[in-house]
C-alpha cells in the first residue's frame, strides 16, 4: 500500500473527507468532523498511519504484530494505533483496520448523523 492508495481508500468511505488541520505535513481523514485516520505526507519508504481502535483489540494487534502495530504516536495510546504498511500485514488487513476505525467513529455519532451516512 502506498499513500495514494491509502488516501483513495479513506475517501471511498461514506461521508469521509480530508483536511490539514495540523499544518501541511499531516493529512487527516474525518467523518462528520471526527478523525478516523491521520497520516504524515512526508512518508515514502516506510508508510505508517494512525487509526482508532477498540482498546482490547488494540492490545491484541500490538501483541500479534509487534513490528507493525504500535501504540498511537502522539495520540491516546489506549484508543489509537500507529500501523506500518508493507510490513507484516497485507493490504486487505490494513483496509480492515481502517474500516474498524471508521466504524468506531460512525458508531459514536448522533443517530441523525449516522442515518445520513447509511
Amino acid at each position: 500500500m502506498n499513500i495514494e492508495q491509502l488516501r483513495e481508500y479513506c475517501l471511498s468511505k461514506k461521508g469521509a473527507f480530508e483536511t490539514l488541520p495540523f499544518g501541511p505535513d499531516t493529512l487527516v481523514f474525518k467523518v462528520a468532523e471526527k478523525v478516523f485516520l491521520l497520516v504524515g505526507l512526508g512518508q515514502i519508504d516506510d508508510l505508517s498511519f494512525n487509526v482508532k481502535c477498540d482498546p482490547e483489540y488494540a492490545v491484541e494487534l500490538r501483541e500479534e504484530f509487534e513490528q507493525t502495530v504500535i501504540p498511537g504516536y502522539h495520540m491516546n495510546k489506549k484508543h489509537w494505533n500507529t500501523v506500518y504498511a508493507n510490513r507484516e500485514l497485507p493490504d486487505q488487513k490494513l483496509n480492515e483496520l481502517i474500516d474498524h476505525s471508521y466504524e468506531l467513529i460512525v458508531k459514536s455519532l448522533p443517530a441523525k448523523i449516522r442515518e445520513g451516512l447509511q
